[in-house]
């Protein structure tokens, strides 16, 4: 496809605009660790829930997941609005007074506080694993993926040309940069999808059409489904889900910078709600583009060959302006969350106790340099896998390493018996044990898998926990749930009072949600 140069304007415009922002914003850093990594915890709600979705949102939903619900229909979404009901509900209601009270810097830490340093240092191996291959690498992959199908550029060209661009200005510039340039790629990327939603929906006969998919839309699939089991909500998705909401560094670093807790469980939310319009705007052209285009071979293609059927010159620019603002925003929230825990959970840990905070910023951005090469290497293997569409395999991934992170972290909030020994053996349990029903069971779908491997966590942290001596009590205050944990702080009183009341605006997304779920059982 060959771009006019109105799209050609824009599309350079943009990536211009985009890096020169973040470069401005890094000028902004006060040179305090804790204004680089956290922004100096002066962000309000709007910026965390919209940064929140800008970091979440990626390539892997514009190209992965609309292949995967025009190959498989609207059950794809199910993954999306899963977290709102499971994983933002337990970020939001369970995990963040324990956060913010505690003023962590990483996710890790809180399994300092309640295990040990060893159950820290696992986390940070496993989590830098998932960023590294699915966060980062798969994200470049399916850009570079677009890239060639629209344009002809090859793949590796746009792997390096978009890593590079994005790591410039994020590890110059910390987490500020990377939220003032999340907010403007938030609002290109929504602009973008609604344009190509409107322009599908009116190649596919126009609303009507939507209404007669709707006919056909289901949420829960029987239990031999290879790849939408029902029986995913009893353990794959929702350890999954718990970990990438709610434990997860990538995510839940914004809420760590909020200005205090009202507005960070606003900022939660508020991205609830973006959680249920974009992927809205993913699904819907993917349910309706077989009315024009019923034979794919390749589904991850369908973003890339809409682009290129239905869009007139200039809003080509703007719409793959909105696929590369999803590629931008969530390698750079990546990469910075691999430089916060390489720093603050093993630099500061282990190499040197008493860094200054200019000597811990210094290998922030150095180990940033790092993770970046590591994330090119990994999407340049991915570049070998096609055989089915890739947001399922990055949902496998994620199955593999994220059942023994989910139970350290619920086992250690919801029961006080749990033992740093009970926690470590679910840790080092989850990989071994994925691996082994990958081979024993592959035919088996990946969410039973994933949620097999969860409960055997689970029950596993259990029975350790049960001969291993028991925790002091004073070292669980303010680790394990009590009553205490769903008091209001008494500053933040009076903005829970009317309409400014967190719970209503939490309602009503929730009731929102529940429908549709039960509209489309």
């Amino acid at each position: 496809m060959k771009l006019d140069w109105i799209d050609v304007i824009i599309f350079a415009v943009y990536i211009i605009g985009i890096v020169v922002l973040g470069l401005y914003a890094s000028r902004k850093n006060a040179g305090s660790k804790r204004d680089y990594f956290l922004a100096g915890d002066k962000l309000p709600w709007w910026m965390i829930g919209g940064s929140i979705i800008a970091a979440n949102i990626s390539s892997h939903h514009l190209v992965g997941a609309m292949g995967a619900a025009y190959s498989r229909g609207f059950v794809a979404i199910t993954l999306e609005w899963g977290a709102i009901l499971i994983g933002f509900n337990a970020l939001l209601w369970i995990f963040l007074p324990f956060y913010i009270r505690n003023g962590f810097y990483t996710i890790p830490e809180y399994l300092e506080k309640r295990y040990g340093n060893a159950t820290r240092v696992l986390y940070a191996i496993l989590i830098l694993f998932t960023y590294v291959f699915v966060e980062i690498g798969a994200v470049l992959y399916l850009g570079g993926l677009s890239l060639h199908a629209l344009f002809g550029i090859p793949i590796l060209y746009s792997i390096f040309g978009m890593a590079i661009l994005t790591g410039l200005y994020t590890v110059l510039g910390g987490l500020k940069a990377v939220i003032w340039t999340e907010m403007v790629q938030l609002v290109i990327l929504v602009l973008g999808g609604i344009v190509l939603t409107f322009a599908t929906i009116d190649a596919a006969g126009g609303f009507q059409s939507v209404i007669a998919s709707s006919k056909d839309w289901k949420m829960f699939y029987p239990a031999s489904d290879p790849d939408f089991p029902w029986t995913m909500y009893l353990g794959g998705l929702l350890c999954i889900s718990v970990f990438y909401c709610a434990t997860n560094q990538f995510i839940v670093q914004r809420v760590l910078a909020a200005k205090n807790e009202w507005h960070g469980r606003m900022g939660v939310i508020f991205g609830d709600y973006l959680k249920f319009l974009v992927p809205l705007i993913i699904t819907i052209p993917a349910l309706v583009a077989p009315k024009f285009l019923p034979h794919l071979d390749q589904p991850d293609l369908l973003f890339a060959t809409l682009v290129e059927t239905l869009l007139p010159k200039g809003l080509v620019g703007l719409v793959m302006a909105g696929l590369i603002s999803a590629i931008m925003s969530h390698i750079s929230g990546a990469i910075n969350s691999c430089t916060t825990i390489l720093t603050v959970d093993i630099y500061s840990q282990y190499i040197n106790k008493n860094a200054s905070d200019h000597e811990a910023i210094r290998f922030g951005k150095r180990s940033g340099v790092a993770i970046i090469v590591l994330g090119i290497m990994s999407a340049v293997v991915l570049i070998s896998y096609s055989d089915k569409p890739v947001f399922l395999y990055l949902m496998n991934l994620y199955g593999l390493f994220t059942p023994g992170i989910a139970t350290m972290f619920l086992m250690g909030v919801f029961w006080k018996r749990t033992t740093s020994q009970g926690a470590l053996t679910a840790g080092l349990l989850t990989i071994p044990l994925s691996l082994f029903l990958e081979f024993a069971l592959p035919e088996m779908p990946f969410f039973n898998r994933t949620g097999i491997v969860f409960w055997t966590c689970m029950i596993a942290c259990v029975v350790v926990s049960l001969l291993t001596p028991a925790v002091a009590e004073a070292r669980l205050k303010n680790l394990v749930l009590t009553s205490d944990s769903f008091q209001v702080p008494d500053q933040d009183k009076a903005a829970y009072r009317g309409f400014r009341n967190p719970t209503l605006w939490w309602l009503i997304i929730t009731v929102l949600v529940l429908y549709f779920y039960v509209r489309y059982f």
